[in-house]
């Protein structure tokens, strides 16, 4: 595929309510994971935004008016100028916007059901399906707060894949002549459902979570939100160089204990690019921490640089969380500012790794240059995905 630049990020998660403050948190390896809201009545650790976040613009009416669109708006903020530049360059027409979510708005929804129980049954007069829960209602918030946005514009929802994958969807996009730009990212948020139902699952940790390690108990599920700019050409820090997609559909909860579709996913994005595995530097792993995934994600990278020199490989969920939705493009944001600031972050909580594991888990910052990366993110189903990123040209 033709390379296309990454010319703008914005991030909002539990490290913090902004950019910055995300990725000086990831540069000075501090995890923004912390004890679990009072109302999930539940024993767990979660990564929570930890600032209040300002309501919607009256404009946009309080039907719209959900912590996700909250949190996709906190984003969307950061953005202004750069989406601003792109309209004016390509005309607003031109630019798509392509969202992955994976809970949408259940949070408001659960809300919305707390508030007819206790009401006989009448639901809050700002509360419709349509715009508050709908996986696409979020899509809106965007398009109007991006300054117009009137290109194609759509979710995708695969679950843990479904934000790593819209880099396919704008890759396809600029490809096909659609567009010239594509605003993609994730979003999501707590809720009850989500992280409840991992605890029924048995996966969730009442720690903070420990990819890799030799100790590593479970996940932590966290929320926000990572938005980045593609564009047809430009200046930026990074380039999306390929996407490798694969659906091994092994079990509806479990990964393939080999990692076979995880593997396919990996060697299609250097295929796609035209690359090589040792033209790669280091791996973002969807690392969970679980035993089965960190398990299985260390078989496929083995068997991918089978020959070539092992990679560095990062785990960053112990800095967030599971983000779900919003899980693959924030670790693709990170993966742009290890390539900007030609270092490598620590894997929080990963040591003492497990030695059985075999693969080259980066445990403290490392300051080293980047020329590509995979970042991985895989799915419940078996939906996989890994995004290839490189440095400028």
């Amino acid at each position: 595929m033709q390379p296309y630049p990454i010319t703008a990020m914005a991030l909002c998660n539990g490290m913090g309510d902004s950019t910055a403050a995300v990725l000086a948190a990831l540069r000075a390896g501090r995890s923004g994971l912390g004890p679990c809201p009072a109302e999930f009545e539940l024993d767990a650790v979660v990564g929570a935004i930890p600032t209040p976040l300002p309501p919607l613009p009256g404009f946009l009416g309080p039907v719209r008016d959900t912590r996700q669109a909250r949190i996709a708006a906190v984003a969307l903020a950061e953005l202004q100028a750069p989406l601003d530049r792109a309209r004016a360059r390509w005309g607003s027409d031109r630019v798509a916007v392509v969202l992955g979510t994976s809970t949408g708005g259940i949070e408001a929804s659960e809300t919305a059901y707390a508030h007819a129980q206790a009401h006989g049954g009448a639901l809050p007069a700002a509360y419709n399906v349509e715009t508050s829960h709908a996986l696409d209602a979020v899509l809106h918030v965007a398009r109007v707060l991006g300054g117009g946005l009137g290109g194609p514009a759509y979710v995708v929802s695969t679950a843990c894949s479904s934000s790593a994958k819209v880099f396919a969807s704008a890759q396809r996009l600029l490809a096909a002549g659609l567009c010239d730009a594509v605003l993609v990212g994730g979003v999501d948020s707590l809720c009850r459902l989500t992280v409840r139902g991992f605890a029924g699952l048995e996966v969730l940790s009442s720690r903070p979570c420990r990819p890799f390690s030799s100790e590593r108990a479970g996940i932590n599920i966290g929320e926000g939100a990572a938005l980045l700019l593609v564009e047809r050409t430009g200046d930026g820090p990074a380039r999306l160089l390929g996407v490798g997609e694969s659906s091994d559909a092994y079990h509806m909860t479990s990964p393939h204990p080999e990692g076979l579709g995880a593997r396919l996913a990996m060697e299609r994005a250097l295929g796609h690019a035209g690359l090589i595995a040792a033209n790669v530097d280091h791996v973002n792993a969807h690392g969970t921490g679980t035993k089965q995934n960190d398990s299985m994600e260390s078989a496929a990278i083995r068997a991918v640089f089978a020959g070539a020199p092992a990679p560095a490989v990062v785990a960053t969920k112990g800095y967030t969380g599971h983000m779900l939705g919003a899980a693959g493009a924030t670790e693709v944001a990170f993966v742009v500012d290890a390539i900007a600031g030609r270092y490598l972050p620590a894997s929080v909580g990963a040591d003492p790794l497990d030695d059985t594991l075999a693969v080259n888990v980066v445990t403290a910052r490392r300051d080293v240059p980047t020329r590509a990366a995979l970042s991985n993110s895989f799915a419940f189903g078996g939906s996989n995905c890994s995004v290839l990123v490189g440095g400028p040209a």
